[in-house]
């Protein structure tokens, strides 16, 4: 073979292959997952292979990242339905969201692709496939309320996690009722568990047009966290947790090393702790199963674990810990409130961590949203 020929071939090589993507560590568990639970993994299969066949015949641009972002948002859509007629599992969402960003990384469309493209399919399936196209709130309803729950997460321990505050967001999505004469409405989103998504403000840009418009009555954070139900009164600016995140990603954190989290390429800049405002009394007046805890516990450096009273006893400290930790769950509650403060806002936000799940609980995840569901209806009750 001339040397011509040689070089035309490695050019094409090299042209059909950076066509494709490298599979990032939550995809890579496909397999894994897809041989412990092929029935939950793949329950939205069809939905995967729409988009599949859609995308590999694709000649347009405009058209294919509309097609990718509406083959998400149906992938939510199911996954709300099937939930709300029953299903009581979380997991399905989260693995057929992957399955789909495996195949735009794997598969190519019908003219050659830069990767700054991809980048746009990927965030459209993501943006879509979690809700955040989907918060529509009825003309009608009086109250409106925004509840976020979180992917299943510490994969690698067990494989079929699933996650609570998932569950709760499906379940609670365009829920409905009626409290002091007026109709109130729940809608949902769900969030990744990655540093990377933080850092880079998936929780500024989700709240801030709400915090502009004023759009909302209360903002409920949940997550998955310890025996009870705990109301999470101080979160904390700083990370600590040694923990991964689901890209096996570790910010090197630690209780003596605590470092602040990160905000469009800076530091995030905040006052040490910030308090839960959403109505604690109402919310433990729920009778349930489970207990709920309006949780004051925080660490700092200089006092290490103590049972905070208010913010004025922890000015001038350097945050360990909040009442919810020092993970993302309590960092969701931390920018939910930093955020408002920032625009002067009025509207009642707080976290709730439920009660932990090993693997998964049909029974005691079902009875855990049911109990979630009557926490915010009391709270719903004071707005």
């Amino acid at each position: 073979m001339s040397k011509t020929a040689i070089a035309l071939a490695m050019t094409t090589l090299l042209s059909s292959t950076c066509a494709f993507a490298n599979l990032d560590v939550e995809e890579q568990r496909i397999p894994t997952a897809i041989q412990a639970m092929p029935e939950v993994v793949q329950r939205y299969q069809a939905i995967v292979d729409d988009l599949g066949g859609q995308y590999r015949q694709q000649k347009d641009e405009l058209i294919m990242t509309r097609m990718v972002a509406r083959q998400g948002e149906r992938l939510w859509q199911q996954a709300v339905r099937d939930v709300q007629s029953g299903g009581k599992d979380d997991r399905s969402l989260y693995w057929g969201r992957l399955e789909m960003r495996k195949l735009l990384k794997q598969n190519k469309p019908a003219f050659n692709i830069a990767p700054w493209q991809r980048d746009i399919l990927l965030n459209a399936v993501e943006k879509a496939s979690r809700g955040f196209s989907n918060v529509q709130f009825d003309d009608s309803s009086q109250i409106r309320i925004l509840l976020t729950g979180f992917d299943p997460f510490f994969l690698d321990k067990h494989i079929d996690q699933s996650n609570p505050s998932g569950l709760a967001a499906l379940a609670l999505d365009g829920y409905k009722f009626m409290v002091n004469g007026k109709q109130a409405q729940i809608e949902t989103v769900m969030i990744p568990v990655r540093f990377a998504d933080f850092d880079q403000g998936i929780i500024e840009s989700l709240l801030t047009p709400i915090y502009r418009e004023n759009s909302v009555n209360g903002i409920f954070t949940v997550s998955m966290g310890r025996d009870d139900f705990d109301l999470e009164r101080f979160p904390a600016r700083n990370r600590s947790a040694a923990a991964p995140d689901n890209l096996n990603v570790l910010t090197g954190a630690s209780t003596t090393a605590p470092k602040p989290p990160m905000f469009d390429g800076k530091t995030l800049n905040g006052p040490e702790f910030v308090e839960f405002s959403l109505p604690v009394t109402a919310m433990q007046s729920v009778n349930g199963k489970w207990k709920i805890n309006d949780n004051h516990t925080v660490s700092t450096l200089a006092r290490g674990e103590f049972d905070a009273q208010s913010l004025l006893e922890l000015q001038s400290t350097t945050s360990v810990e909040g009442s919810g930790g020092g993970y993302l769950s309590n960092e969701i509650s931390y920018r939910a409130v930093l955020l408002g403060k920032q625009f002067n806002s009025s509207i009642p936000v707080g976290h709730i961590h439920t009660p932990r799940i090993q693997a998964y609980d049909a029974q005691t995840e079902t009875e855990i949203v049911e109990q979630i569901t009557e926490m915010v209806i009391a709270a719903a009750s004071t707005f």
